[in-house]
């Protein structure tokens, strides 16, 4: 074969060869997802009953949590809150009110209420305190006993030692007679933390004293929520086995598997044409012979 005759086979199949090596290694590396579906938020997992958006997640789940711009949102009729971290394994997690106040920072503040259909309850490490409070405030009524006025005097006399207590006008080592560890009487389902009909200026919520309880500064703040875990099915599981992420579609709202190719089925992503770890689908052995040079055997995972 002439050397022009040489030169232009290889202009005709380099660029094929080229392309062949580019799908060999689209097929060993994960495939982004197409779709609006995310595994995590910022630098939040986002797992199942959990979206990044609406379409993603359980339908239950999605008017309470979803991803804005890197930050995962829980939404409640009082306000937008952010979630700090998700325990999987307790179906737990943590939400933070950028109005509620802490030992270095407090100001006034919303309301704070829990829907009573929700799928998320208040765990028992909450301690929910009112801060600066009206004398006249309900919950001082001595009928009502909305306070605990034992180990919350000490909750209290920390609050008020910090000197963030300035920002709600009240003097460093204020005295507690306006400080309440509020304790609600309805417990079971929903919660309503109304400050304006309480009387008080600001709450704030602690779920951990971080091993130190005497020092307010190293207390962790937010409000912990216990969320139903009960959701979690079989097909779910079925469909994160075959790396598409689990959601819902239709009027119906009926399960739908998002996978990343673009594509939603009703069972998993597998036979969907998209091989997610080189072990699933076939092997394709395919060999060229460029300009007379007989290139090594290929096996390619599809």
């Amino acid at each position: 074969m002439s050397s022009s005759a040489s030169s232009a086979l290889m202009s005709f199949y380099i660029p094929i060869f080229l392309c062949l090596i580019c799908s060999i290694s689209a097929a060993n590396h994960p495939i982004p997802l197409n779709g609006t579906c995310h595994d995590t938020c910022g630098t939040i997992p986002v797992k199942f009953p959990f979206g990044t958006e609406f379409g993603c997640g359980h339908p239950e789940f999605s008017r309470y949590v979803r991803c804005n711009s890197g930050t995962l949102e829980f939404s409640t009729g009082t306000g937008i809150y952010t979630i700090s971290s998700i325990d999987y394994p307790s179906n737990t997690l943590i939400v933070t009110d950028p109005l509620m106040s802490t030992c270095s920072s407090m100001q006034n503040s919303g309301s704070f209420s829990l829907d009573r259909a929700s799928p998320f309850t208040l765990t028992g490490e909450n301690i929910f305190v009112l801060l600066g409070c009206s004398t006249t405030s309900p919950v001082f009524d001595p009928k009502e006993d909305l306070c605990n006025t034992g180990s919350g005097s000490r909750v209290c006399k920390g609050l008020y030692s910090c000197k963030g207590v300035q920002g709600i006008g009240l003097p460093h080592n204020a005295p507690i007679s306006t400080c309440c560890v509020y304790e609600s009487p309805i417990q079971l389902a929903g919660y309503t933390l109304d400050l304006p009909k309480l009387q008080c200026s600001s709450y704030t919520s602690i779920y951990s004293f971080g091993g130190n309880e005497g020092d307010p500064m190293k207390w962790e703040f937010g409000i912990s929520l216990q969320y139903n875990g009960s959701y979690y099915s079989n097909i779910c599981k079925d469909c994160e086995s075959s790396g598409g992420l689990c959601g819902f579609a239709g009027i119906d709202q009926s399960f739908a598997c998002i996978c990343r190719n673009g594509k939603n089925t009703t069972t998993s992503c597998f036979a969907q044409g998209v091989a997610w770890s080189g072990t699933v689908g076939s092997k394709v052995q395919t060999k060229f012979s460029l300009a007379g040079i007989l290139l090594p055997w290929l096996v390619v995972s599809i």
